[in-house]
């Protein structure tokens, strides 16, 4: 079992790293002056990656580049109409996540949550603090801290369920976070099931973004094609940008068609560390 705790705290140096790097980009600094720029020595940031992501600083930055986000999409157009097959059967699953999606009805998205009990609680993961939610139904909320605290992200909760009851308890969904986040050779991925609250069309997109496969990425154009409104790339952007459940709904996964990154609701260095953390786990061999 990982300690995530300590992931955690390498996290926040890797984030540290990527932004050192997009403020840089332009001159290409050398690892020796990103590893500065974040107060460590050479060694100490090989060792950080290498515990962090199991490989070194250098072949993970290469993930970050522009030129690997356009071979990511190039063939992306196909990804989710492709049909992928539920068991372990290819690198690309291997460590994936099974994950479903129930919406809630017409009449109780009206109830506004009403008769639900929410327990929710703060916890470490490989990508930092974040605050995860549940119902009976499944899991119902996730998002990472950045800069707001505990408390701004149970407000934002609330705002989402406002008639439910919340019920602060880490406990219940500590289990979950071991099935989100703690991906080994030897795991067998674990069903997830989310509870979601949106419109038609932000449940397509959703739904659309759960049959990306890790270590892949599509465009905003290519969900918009995929949900038969391809003139839709926009909406598409603000269904996804209103993810209730980023990493389970793998919003991270969607890049823009010239090859840029994009935005990210956790902020970009999340987004790149994501993918590159996504990419060093399929490449590495099963």
């Amino acid at each position: 079992m990982p300690n995530h705790n300590q992931l955690c705290r390498d996290y926040a140096r890797i984030e540290q790293a990527i932004q050192y790097l997009e403020k840089s980009f332009h001159r290409q600094p050398p690892l020796a002056e990103i590893a500065a720029g974040v107060n460590l020595s050479e060694f100490h940031f090989q060792r950080l990656f290498s515990n962090w992501v199991g490989i070194s600083p250098k072949r993970f930055l290469q993930y970050l580049t522009k030129e690997y986000a356009k071979k990511l999409i190039e063939d992306s157009d196909s990804i989710l109409n492709a049909a992928y097959d539920a068991g372990l059967s290819g690198p690309s699953r291997l460590h994936d996540l099974f994950v479903s999606c129930e919406a809630v009805t017409p009449g109780q998205y009206k109830q506004k949550g009403a008769g639900l009990t929410i327990t929710h609680g703060i916890h470490p993961t490989l990508f930092g603090e974040c605050l995860l939610a549940k119902t009976k139904r499944g899991i119902c909320y996730l998002s990472f801290l950045k800069d707001r605290s505990p408390a701004e992200l149970i407000t934002d909760l609330a705002h989402q369920w406002p008639k439910a009851e919340l019920i602060e308890r880490p406990e219940s969904v500590a289990p979950y976070i071991e099935k989100i986040f703690s991906f080994t050779q030897n795991a067998q991925p674990a069903p997830l099931h989310l509870f979601v609250k949106g419109t038609n069309f932000q449940i397509k997109v959703w739904e659309a973004l759960i049959k990306i496969p890790l270590g892949r990425a599509v465009t905003y154009e290519d969900i918009a094609r995929h949900i038969g409104m391809p003139k839709a790339a926009r909406a598409v952007g603000n269904a996804v940008g209103s993810n209730p459940i980023p990493f389970l709904i793998p919003c991270h996964r969607v890049i823009r068609k010239m090859g840029q990154f994009g935005n990210y609701g956790g902020g970009t260095a999340r987004k790149k560390a994501m993918l590159g953390w996504e990419a060093a786990l399929v490449a590495a061999p099963a």
